[in-house]
């Protein structure tokens, strides 16, 4: 049996260093500053175009939170040569599929075609950039979309303004306080104006960047590009900048109460660094460690042995600036919260204690290689990943090819001393989160 699985483990090896080929990509920049990154991949007829703006929630007016998420919406009302409606009909018609989110610090639209289609879905995302339809009607439409949004995921949801509540503590003086829906109050007492001058500022080439891959053609793309992209005019140059934090030194204790839910649940947050950082990686592991899968710790604990959690997780919430990593549970058999959080606490202080056994490193390193094989798995993916690492890794387009050495590169010391360093009672966030009668 211990020869089958050394043979199953070499296999898997062998089968990850070859599907972790390295991403090749040509980029240039238009005149008008819009970055363009072309990724050719000709495995399957398929090609996805994204377009990448650096904005999100964190580079709104306090007065006027929403905006980001609002244009994620209002950019699909139209533009002067595609009627009121007749954006997503276009792409389904033709064999393809869209979307877009928006998050704190970026928002992405994309099309997923088939590669014959490759023309059509630049000028849809040109026709967004260069003259899109904003207007009342549209802004009042996506107003009550919106609004829905918000009761279906946040008001009317179980637990569902559990991040808006940590965030306001755990970021009181930075943007990533407010939750990128925003608020409705600004929505409604927004002119016309105020979003026209938001999309002038923001959506424009030179905060974007334009990622192809897939099925195309090197050189006919680039013309492609240029001949629907080049026109767009060039915006006011954007300073990105990180509003700096003083260090949480002493626990914050916080409660809310959900009239949504009838069992309570127990969170403690951490403010630890942005995905710029190597830190970040590691703390994503420690995530791994704790909670993922039904033999993670924390599971095996409090799940499985002791009986005392209906659910329990540890993940890391990652952002360009900051990162907040988050651990919660639920009780069962009405134990207290406090119990909860004990439990917790202890897993974390065995990592800050004590080296993970060199199996679970090794497994923890398969894992990690694997979720970054499928990540680059798909186009769309391919084309996500690139534009992220242009924008949010230094300019550093090639950050997708060398994110796998870092991986490979972390010990098991440093998942120690990371967690050591940034998951201690004193910096963190507690939050009852509890049944509103």
């Amino acid at each position: 049996m211990k020869k089958r699985i050394l043979f199953a483990l070499a296999i898997s090896a062998i089968c990850l260093n070859a599907y972790a080929q390295k991403v090749k990509f040509t980029e240039f920049d238009l005149d008008n500053g819009l970055r363009v990154i072309l990724h050719q991949d000709k495995t399957a007829p398929v090609v996805a175009v994204s377009v990448f703006y650096h904005v999100g929630s964190k580079d709104e007016n306090p007065q006027r939170t929403g905006f980001a998420h609002f244009f994620e919406h209002l950019l699909f009302e139209g533009s002067k040569n595609i009627k009121r409606g007749e954006f997503m009909k276009l792409v389904s018609s033709n064999g393809g599929q869209n979307n877009a989110t928006t998050d704190q610090d970026r928002t992405l639209y994309y099309e997923v075609f088939p590669s014959n289609q490759l023309e059509l879905g630049l000028w849809l995302e040109s026709e967004r950039m260069l003259h899109p339809v904003i207007n009342e009607v549209g802004v009042k439409t996506q107003n009550e979309v919106i609004k829905e949004e918000k009761r279906l995921r946040m008001d009317n949801a179980p637990y569902g303004k559990f991040t808006e509540k940590i965030f306001s503590d755990l970021f009181a003086n930075h943007p990533y306080r407010w939750e990128p829906i925003g608020s409705m109050e600004h929505l409604d007492a927004a002119k016309l104006d105020e979003f026209i001058a938001f999309f002038k500022k923001y959506y424009v080439p030179n905060n974007a960047v334009l990622t192809i891959a897939g099925d195309l053609d090197i050189d006919k793309t680039k013309t492609l590009v240029k001949s629907y992209f080049a026109e767009v005019p060039k915006g006011a140059a954007i300073e990105h900048k990180t509003d700096k934090l003083p260090e949480i030194t002493k626990e914050i204790i916080d409660t809310a109460y959900d009239a949504n839910i009838q069992i309570p649940a127990i969170f403690a947050a951490y403010r630890v660094p942005g995905m710029k950082s190597r830190e970040n990686k590691v703390l994503a592991m420690i995530s791994s460690i704790l909670s993922e899968g039904g033999s993670s710790r924390l599971s095996t604990k409090m799940v499985d042995q002791k009986k005392t959690a209906l659910q329990v997780a540890a993940f890391n919430y990652s952002l360009e600036d900051y990162g907040a990593y988050i651990t919660f549970a639920l009780p069962n058999n009405n134990t207290p919260l406090n119990d909860l959080l004990k439990d917790i606490d202890e897993e974390v202080l065995k990592l800050q204690t004590d080296l993970i056994s060199e199996s679970d490193y090794k497994k923890l390193q398969n894992k990690f290689e694997n979720n970054y094989v499928s990540a680059n798995s798909t186009m769309l993916g391919v084309a996500e990943n690139l534009a992220d690492g242009y924008a949010f890794h230094n300019k550093d387009t090639n950050n997708i090819n060398e994110e796998l050495e870092v991986i490979r590169s972390i010990t098991r010391e440093e998942i120690r001393d990371v967690a050591k360093k940034y998951l201690n009672k004193n910096q963190r966030v507690v939050l009852y989160y509890l049944p509103k009668k």
